[in-house]
């Protein structure tokens, strides 16, 4: 009875055992185990993880901060805007302003034509881009993608200003303002897929617009005469880099790390430099029509002078334009 008793518990133990499951990683007691590398050994220890190379880095996708560097140089120019417009307003120095009721009267007669031509291409721009828009034929020939189709804009928009700044000026309605005419239609033209932004988002563009020129334009006029004039070397070496900046933002996307870089340098960086030129042309203007001869064999032409604060305006509403739309990173979520 004992010997069968014993050998029943001697079988219980025995199944308990087979059915209990035996872990994975169990090691007997007394067991020599050997590990083997499968490598030769170094004295330098290689890294777990290999570093990604600074091209992957730059193709890596674009973090949320992408365009807080260009955000940033914004906020400071803005800052620095600011703090001239109170200390030439202030009357510290001598501005154009205050020496404006010296001029004699055909130095007001030039600016105010200058201005009126400015005006005048605006409204000539804008009209030109709303009709191409509603025109379907007309907008699928500035809509076509394709390098041939970017050279020939590129073509078109700096030649006509070419041709437009080589004719002699002469008063009234004579060929320099035909081509006047048919350079800001171009310029119209070439804008005119902008306005799938939206009536909304132009209509404040254009107001921001209006703001930025009338404060840059007020900083020039209360700054002494020519105050920035001597701004033309390192505004074109910023006009080099944005656009720079410009074509190879046409090879990257701008969801990669390179390409939000260098599509915020394009954006926010032609703001700034947009806005330098804006001075500087602006007290140009001012400059041309004091020293002008009244008696030249070449009148004074407002037409020349008017372009490049014409262009100056409109490069500044486009870079508006595309950051209130959102196309400078400040999405709404």
């Amino acid at each position: 009875m004992l010997s069968r008793m014993c050998v029943g518990r001697s079988v219980l133990n025995v199944r308990q055992t087979l059915r209990s499951p035996v872990p994975q990683n169990y090691v007997p007691k007394n067991y020599v185990i050997r590990n083997y590398a499968r490598e030769p050994r170094s004295r330098v220890a290689s890294p777990t993880h290999a570093q990604p190379s600074v091209w992957a880095r730059l193709m890596a996708p674009a973090g949320p901060n992408a365009f807080s560097l260009g955000k940033g140089a914004l906020a400071g120019a803005s800052a620095v805007g600011l703090a001239a417009l109170c200390f030439y307003g202030s009357g510290v120095k001598p501005g154009i302003c205050q020496e404006a009721h010296l001029w004699p009267k055909y130095v007001k007669d030039r600016i105010q034509a200058t201005y009126g031509y400015i005006g005048a291409s605006l409204a000539l721009t804008a009209g030109s881009a709303y009709t191409v828009f509603r025109t379907p034929v007309l907008f699928n020939l500035v809509a076509r993608n394709g390098w041939m189709s970017i050279i020939m804009t590129l073509g078109l928009m700096i030649g006509s200003g070419m041709v437009v700044r080589g004719m002699d000026y002469t008063p009234g309605f004579g060929a320099k303002q035909l081509a006047w005419i048919v350079h800001t239609g171009i310029m119209g033209a070439v804008i005119a897929p902008m306005c799938f932004l939206g009536g909304a988002a132009l209509t404040r563009a254009a107001w921001y617009t209006a703001g930025v020129v009338g404060g840059l334009s007020t900083i020039a006029i209360c700054a002494p005469s020519g105050e920035f004039l001597n701004m033309r070397a390192p505004l074109a070496m910023g006009l080099g880099a944005v656009f720079a900046a410009s074509l190879a933002s046409m090879f990257l996307p701008p969801t990669t790390a390179l390409g939000a870089g260098l599509y915020s340098l394009s954006l926010y960086g032609g703001l700034i430099v947009f806005g330098g030129f804006l001075l500087y042309d602006t007290q140009a203007i001012v400059k041309r029509a004091e020293v002008h001869p009244v008696h030249s064999y070449q009148p004074y032409d407002p037409i020349n002078s008017a372009i490049s604060v014409y262009l100056d305006i409109l490069n500044i509403f486009m870079r508006i334009a595309m950051i209130v739309s959102g196309g400078g990173g400040n999405k709404r979520k």
